[in-house]
């Protein structure tokens, strides 16, 4: 049971991350379950401990979806879906209307964590601006979109500077300058070493990063019509794969940024996200070092009560391991992380010693006669 986001009985879910206070460590993700105000009041009703809202810019006008814009990878079977892709732009709705909605769900839910997500050319005074409106419009923290893998590369937006460190630092640098509140960071996962951005993010003034975004993909060729999927005018460009398959490349990706915060920036924070459908799978996460979870592609396939399962998963792995807190097991996994040399290493000294302490005997010549009752019983297995 919740009231308010907040589990009334067993461990605490509640987490308090660069100040915010969450009543569990469930974010909708941007996209579209963020994308209006209904279907943000559905998710603080029914009880996400945070909502960040579909990436808004100043300009609406230049951003025109299609449909279909969906695929989706299914098991053999057909039963499941393991991985989705989405050729969505961000909002398309206009800025105006966004900030109003904004503004009413906050005076609906005072208590809770809504963060706008936003993306901009590069542009200092248009993303000065943003700033400006999104926080009088009451937002409580922002997530920077720096890491959506299509649509207006030509405008150095999303993607196009996410992988751009110098330029993804000096952007950063002109939102932290007038953000009174917190930055998260939202890093693309199509880069080879994603520590890189992240670095630069948290060495501009973000107090925290989100990882990953959407990884760039094909999602498959209808070997009927010979067109690729989705399909639109016989035509597609290539989309962001998401779900349960990305999985092991977001904790992949997620581990190697903890491993970044947790020596060089110990007081910011990191929000996991990349395949999460249960709370065993927040619990991965966790273990890596995120403070908080997103989820967005498991809301389109589940709908927003999915987030009394995700509670009641995370709570259930915490007690079968007498966790009484997130921050009891929060990066509890990272040491175990090493190079291959190293576990060559530790695997070498591992079968000398067991070497060292065989018990037995190895050939028949070392038998004695005074010991013999004691020999024998070296080898007996049980």
């Amino acid at each position: 049971m919740q009231v308010n986001g907040a589990v009334a009985s067993g461990p605490s879910l509640a987490v308090n991350v660069n100040g915010l206070q969450l009543p569990n460590p469930f974010v909708i993700g941007s996209g579209p379950p963020g994308t209006n105000y209904a279907v943000m009041k559905k998710a603080f009703e029914e009880g996400w401990g945070a909502v960040i809202a579909k990436t808004v810019s100043l300009d609406s006008s230049k951003v025109v979806n299609v449909t279909p814009r969906y695929a989706k990878m299914k098991s053999h079977d057909g039963k499941e879906v393991i991985g989705w892709e989405n050729i969505e732009l961000i909002s398309d709705r206009p800025l105006e209307v966004m900030l109003q909605e904004f503004k009413q769900l906050k005076a609906e839910f005072p208590d809770r964590v809504l963060i706008a997500s936003i993306m901009e050319e590069y542009n200092r005074p248009a993303w000065e601006e943003l700033i400006e409106r999104c926080q009088e419009a009451g937002v409580d923290a922002f997530e920077i979109n720096f890491s959506c893998p299509h649509g207006m590369p030509e405008r150095r937006m999303g993607m196009a500077m996410g992988q751009d460190c110098e330029l993804l630092q000096e952007v950063c640098g002109w939102i932290n300058e007038k953000a009174a509140i917190p930055v998260w960071a939202k890093m693309t996962p199509n880069i080879t070493d994603i520590t890189q951005p992240a670095h630069a993010a948290l060495a501009a003034g973000c107090e925290g990063v989100s990882a990953i975004n959407t990884i760039t993909s094909v999602m498959g060729i209808n070997l009927d019509t010979l067109r690729p999927e989705p399909c639109v005018e016989g035509h597609t460009t290539p989309g962001g794969y998401s779900s349960k398959a990305v999985k092991p490349i977001a904790l992949a990706k997620c581990m190697a940024i903890a491993q970044t915060i947790k020596s060089e920036f110990p007081d910011r924070t990191l929000s996991g996200l990349g395949g999460v459908n249960t709370g065993r799978d927040a619990a991965e996460f966790i273990l890596l070092g995120s403070h908080t979870v997103q989820v967005c592609t498991g809301v389109m396939l589940y709908g927003y009560p999915m987030v009394k399962k995700l509670c009641g998963g995370l709570q259930a792995f915490m007690e079968q391991h007498n966790f009484e807190t997130l921050e009891d097991f929060r990066g509890a996994s990272l040491s175990y992380f090493t190079t291959h040399h190293e576990l060559v290493r530790m695997q070498r000294e591992a079968l000398e010693a067991k070497k060292k302490a065989r018990v037995g005997l190895a050939k028949d010549d070392e038998w004695s006669g005074d010991g013999f009752v004691a020999e024998a019983e070296s080898m007996v297995s049980n």
